[in-house]
């Protein structure tokens, strides 16, 4: 049974980029899927640092690409779950994307268990965790730790040395730095991205990412 993380950190909800922009603003003009405004904000060199030395930090693509989307998900975030799809056809059509994932369990208990998986499985087999996270995410429901477990099972993974690895003190510290700075970076929605040292709050869309990473490549800012 994976283990209940007692001091519980989910202050967040998940929210769309429409009414993201109400919470936040916007700083620089990045529009949604429907020409909204989705609301985003500049990082401070040392906020990006930050955001670079988490300790949670999952390569799901090429260390070495030349724009990099740091995405924040809480695996219980129904926007969570489209953009996966999203970044999923990305980075498909896109290889010089670079994604990095930051397990972000911040809406339940049932996410904090199942991060506590899914940062095993990061460390167990880190090749297999996109994989895992795409599996995840087939299916419908609640994402609990049993169910993260049980898709460690589907692809192969030890179940014993997952559950051993989830139960690690070190994995609550890294749930807990996440959350951390995730706040502080005023990540006040799921899906979150940093992107060029812009924080995007919620999904602004497939298309609306495209442009953002054109832009980066065009004149290394995320609005040209």
């Amino acid at each position: 049974m994976i283990a209940r993380l007692l001091v519980v950190v989910f202050l967040l909800a998940g929210l769309p980029a429409a009414f993201a922009q109400q919470i936040g603003g916007a700083q620089f003009p990045i529009k949604g899927e429907h020409g909204t405004a989705v609301a985003n904000h500049a990082l401070s060199a040392e906020q990006m640092a930050q955001v670079e030395r988490l300790p949670g930090l999952v390569n799901a693509t090429v260390a070495d690409g030349d724009v990099t989307i740091y995405q924040f998900y809480d695996l219980n975030c129904p926007y969570c779950r489209r953009a996966a799809a999203d970044i999923g056809k990305l980075i498909a059509a896109d290889p010089a994307v670079r994604l990095v994932f930051v397990p972000y369990p911040v809406l339940s208990v049932q996410s904090i268990e199942a991060s506590r998986v899914e940062l095993a499985v990061r460390e167990l087999a880190p090749e297999r965790f996109f994989e895992f996270h795409r599996k995840v995410y087939a299916g419908r429901g609640v994402i609990d730790g049993a169910r993260a477990a049980g898709v460690t099972d589907a692809i192969g993974l030890d179940r014993n040395k997952i559950i051993e690895i989830a139960n690690k003190p070190g994995i609550t510290d890294i749930m807990r730095t996440h959350a951390r700075v995730g706040g502080e970076l005023k990540l006040v929605a799921t899906p979150a991205y940093v992107i060029h040292g812009v924080a995007i709050v919620g999904h602004p869309g497939l298309e609306s990412l495209r442009k953002v990473v054109a832009s980066v490549r065009s004149c290394k800012k995320v609005v040209c």
